[in-house]
């Protein structure tokens, strides 16, 4: 009888410490996912800014009521939005001053205006490298126009990296396009 019980006992003993770690085993895999959801959640909480991307006026249609705004008159010196830097560079040369010098003034007069100065970059070098040079680009043109006296609460400067391209390809003419911060005039 003893020799019969022994493996009874220890094959019950194997079942039940299979059927426990089973069961652990979906416990944790459910803790994990927990976990990751949560990290994820917490991440894009993160990311997240007040600023709707596409709530932007450059998006308009000619009877809708941002037609009819200084920015989108060719005449006007706010239609030139786009801020060009040399590679791998994130200085305002002085031939942009003058782009820099309208937003400036036109938003120092018309304070409840908000705009959003999106970085970027050609598409060379790495994703992180090029986020970091499009956020240097965007947060160059925001200290320029801090220094004219606007303030911090009418402006985010953002990068988008190599993302948003404005010209496909591979050529010194399409990376040239590219790598500019554009000054976003968003909806009040």
């Amino acid at each position: 009888m003893k020799i019969a019980t022994k493996p009874i006992l220890s094959s019950l003993s194997i079942v039940s410490f299979a059927a426990f770690s089973m069961s652990a085993s979906l416990i944790l895999k459910k803790v994990f996912a927990r976990i990751s959801l949560g990290l994820f959640a917490i991440a894009l909480t993160a990311c997240s800014s007040g600023v709707k991307l596409d709530d932007v006026s450059s998006t308009t249609t000619p009877d809708s009521k941002f037609a009819a705004e200084p920015w989108n008159d060719p005449k006007s010196p706010l239609f030139q939005r786009s801020i060009y830097f040399d590679y791998d560079d994130f200085s305002i040369q002085p031939k942009y001053q003058g782009v820099t010098a309208a937003a400036g003034s036109f938003l120092k007069q018309n304070p409840t205006q908000k705009i959003l100065i999106q970085g970027n970059t050609d598409d060379r070098g790495t994703s992180e490298y090029n986020l970091a040079l499009g956020q240097r680009r965007a947060d160059a043109v925001r200290k320029a126009l801090l220094a004219q006296g606007v303030p911090e609460s009418q402006m985010e400067a953002v990068s988008l990296g190599k993302e948003k391209p404005k010209a496909e390809g591979n050529t010194e003419t399409a990376w040239a396009e590219n790598r500019r911060a554009d000054i976003i005039y968003l909806a009040k």
